[in-house]
């Protein structure tokens, strides 16, 4: 028998190319404490490991409205940016939340302003996926090309994958954005506090450090003696204040 096995090869060295992209997202993006620079890795991490796609970009939308783009090639942004016109790729996978493919933009009529701006910098192909965060969409992850060809079915299921992980992805630096924001907030009102304020501007003077590694300094000491962070403080402070023997 002579069996054509090279269809499933194909096949799965695109299950283990999606695999790799998946595990270079988490690595990258898992430890990110911003969510802006969480969506500039991700399209910068896609880009490059996406075969066939030029570039990569992401329309991002805040309650509902337009808020920006992140792109992996700035010369193309405006690929991303609802700013030049509501009729783009990105806003109708957003509106209709399903993933649109457009393979050939030469006879595109679907966004025909936008299809002559991608081919001028280049683009003939776009995948747009909507991805959601606690089931709102936040925006878009799009997947461009330099030929009409470029784009397979194999991309296809790849820019479903993608835009899932992503959303899980964004939505834990969107949390971790958020949680830093209330700490800030936190240190703030430590800081303005009485004793807590006394204590660390005792701790700023004593190793010339700056206001929050004083506090860490004065949180790491009351975690270490399991005494409440007030405690610590008033102790410290008692002590420096304390006159001195001759």
């Amino acid at each position: 028998m002579n069996l054509d096995t090279r269809q499933p090869m194909i096949d799965n060295l695109g299950v283990l190319e999606t695999a790799a992209l998946l595990r270079e997202l988490t690595a990258g993006l898992i430890g990110v404490a911003g969510f802006d620079e969480a969506l500039d890795r991700l399209v910068r991490i896609a880009r490059d490991a996406v075969p066939g796609v030029d570039c990569c970009g992401f329309t991002v939308l805040r309650a509902g409205e337009p808020a920006g783009v992140a792109a992996s090639d700035p010369d193309r942004a405006e690929l991303d940016d609802l700013r030049h016109g509501p009729d783009t790729p990105a806003m109708t996978a957003i509106r209709r939340r399903e993933m649109i493919i457009a393979g050939g933009l030469a006879d595109e009529t679907r966004w025909p302003a936008w299809s002559e701006r991608a081919r001028a910098l280049g683009v003939h192909g776009v995948i747009s996926a909507p991805v959601d965060v606690d089931e709102q969409v936040i925006g878009a992850i799009n997947l461009y090309a330099g030929s009409p060809e470029a784009l397979t079915p194999r991309h296809q299921l790849t820019a479903m994958l993608l835009a899932e992980h992503a959303g899980l992805l964004l939505a834990a630096a969107r949390d971790r954005e958020r949680a830093a924001s209330r700490a800030g907030e936190i240190d703030d009102s430590l800081l303005a506090e009485g004793v807590v304020g006394q204590a660390v501007g005792v701790i700023m003077t004593q190793r010339g450090c700056p206001a929050p590694e004083a506090l860490r300094v004065l949180r790491s000491a009351a975690s270490a003696l399991d005494i409440p962070l007030r405690e610590v403080a008033e102790r410290l402070v008692l002590t420096v204040s304390r006159p001195r023997d001759n």
